[in-house]
């Protein structure tokens, strides 16, 4: 069974794509330090990239390129300054070489050594291989981007959908209703049982330091997104929105850091129209800080990134003053537990699912664990997640001109207000008379997924990425 943490749903990176950004990078490192072990490092002369798929389709407008170079050039994705990335780029354009591994500088020219192939390879839509040269020969590796900055070498042959995970949890979960049943020997929540296999590898405090790093940085984010206008990057000219919205809600409340911030909203007006307006803030800004290269959190993926934030804010500013790192902790538990049952059940890959892998995932994470902090029981919890992600089945992927941007970031704002819809309607829910169970839904979307034409499936090949042009913009 596969054993999935907490911390690998939830991963600090760089925007704007878990998939194509994360991923690659991490393939990157990856690969750097598989040669580092078989002592090729210090002989390479020369690397060139393939990308595959989706990697190639949706590659230019997913930063796909930026991400492999940062990666084969040693940096890391949960620190490196958002602001020196394109300095490093262009560093690298400019000069023709690469600080490989961030050790030494050999020639690399990214128009010739980064390669972008339109056929896919086998196991994945997300597909990519790197080559050293040493001494006229060549090492060739390939790496799969499976959703949510996952990497994998190869594919299990015992599995249609299972990729190399392995630990050993003590309450080992691979479907709801193995989840319910534990809650229900151990007489505890959904994020006590959560809990409870986490530490199993970490100690408590390594836990609570990890999640709060998570929490800042979601936070950080939301007010980065808040307080930033202008244009996004890219070439469809899409206005920052998060900007506006926030100035007419914030009115003329003062603080001057992102916690100051978190009190400042709790003092404003709160009727119906506010509070969608300000989750669709939190959302929109999140996924605007994304698209521009900015840290956030996958949750589950990059493209993804502003549902569960702005759901979470929603509990700490307007549900509950009285909110706290407890709070954040069993929203972040319960959220990873339930991304890990549609990934091992399914897909969080749009490459291979459409967005109902990304938003509809996201969706039914944040509903489930608002639905434990407002008092659900486990059933209730995962009525909550059903109800997210049926209401998302069949949500197509078609970025226009292959960007994180439309019809992305609204879609974060849907899936938020969906979420938080879902949690109270499983609230007013008795689970005796539940029709459709969250594994049940979980199968319908890989079901789903598997029918989908593949031009919905993160290619830029349908949708709206061929409706509108970039003409048009």
């Amino acid at each position: 069974m596969e054993c999935i943490s907490v911390f690998d749903m939830l991963k600090i990176g760089v925007g704007p794509s878990s998939s194509h950004t994360l991923g690659p990078w991490r393939a990157a490192e990856q690969w750097i330090n598989k040669l580092k072990k078989t002592n090729k490092f210090y002989g390479v002369e020369k690397v060139t990239v393939n990308l595959y798929g989706s990697l190639s389709l949706t590659g230019k407008g997913h930063a796909t390129d930026y991400a492999v170079m940062l990666g084969l050039c040693g940096k890391d994705p949960e620190r490196v300054p958002t602001a020196d990335i394109q300095n490093i780029i262009d560093h690298i354009n400019a000069s023709k070489t690469i600080q490989f591994g961030g050790e030494r500088d050999i020639s690399f020219n990214p128009e010739v050594d980064i390669i972008f192939n339109r056929e896919f390879l086998p196991f994945h839509a997300n597909g990519m291989s790197f080559t050293a040269h040493i001494n006229g020969e060549t090492f060739t590796k390939k790496y799969y981007s499976i959703g949510g900055g996952f990497v994998v070498k190869k594919k299990l042959k015992s599995s249609k959908k299972k990729f190399e995970i392995k630990c050993s949890f003590p309450y080992p979960i691979e479907k709801g209703t193995e989840l319910l049943e534990f809650c229900k020997v151990l007489n505890k929540s959904i994020s006590e049982v959560v809990l409870e296999n986490e530490t199993s590898i970490n100690t408590e405090e390594k836990i609570n330091y990890e999640l709060k790093r998570i929490w800042d940085t979601m936070l950080e984010c939301m007010y980065i997104g808040c307080h930033t206008e202008g244009i996004l990057p890219g070439g469809l000219n899409v206005r920052r929105r998060a900007f506006d919205m926030h100035q007419k809600l914030i009115l003329d409340k003062s603080y001057s850091n992102p916690v100051e911030w978190v009190y400042a909203i709790r003092d404003t007006e709160v009727k119906f129209r506010q509070i969608i307006k300000w989750v669709s803030c939190f959302a929109l800004a999140v996924n605007e800080v994304n698209a521009s290269l900015g840290r956030v959190v996958t949750a589950p993926t990059n493209g993804s990134a502003g549902v569960i934030p702005a759901v979470l804010m929603y509990y700490l500013v307007i549900e509950n003053h009285d909110g706290n790192f407890e709070d954040i902790k069993k929203f972040l538990l319960v959220a990873g537990e339930i991304g890990s049952i549609f990934k091992k059940g399914a897909t969080i890959s749009a490459a291979m699912g459409g967005c109902q892998a990304e938003i509809g995932v996201s969706s039914a994470m944040a509903a489930g664990a608002l639905c434990e902090l407002l008092g659900g029981t486990p059933e209730q919890v995962l009525i909550a997640a059903e109800i997210a992600m049926e209401h998302h089945l069949g949500l197509t992927c078609d970025p226009i001109g292959g960007l994180v941007q439309i019809p992305c970031i609204e879609r974060n704002a849907m899936g938020a207000i969906k979420a938080i819809n879902a949690a109270e309607l499983a609230l007013d829910t008795n689970p005796e008379n539940t029709i459709v169970p969250l594994d049940k839904v979980v199968s319908t979307m890989w079901e789903t997924a598997k029918d989908m034409n593949t031009k919905y499936k993160e290619t830029s090949e349908g949708g709206l990425a061929v409706g509108v042009h970039l003409s048009d913009c």
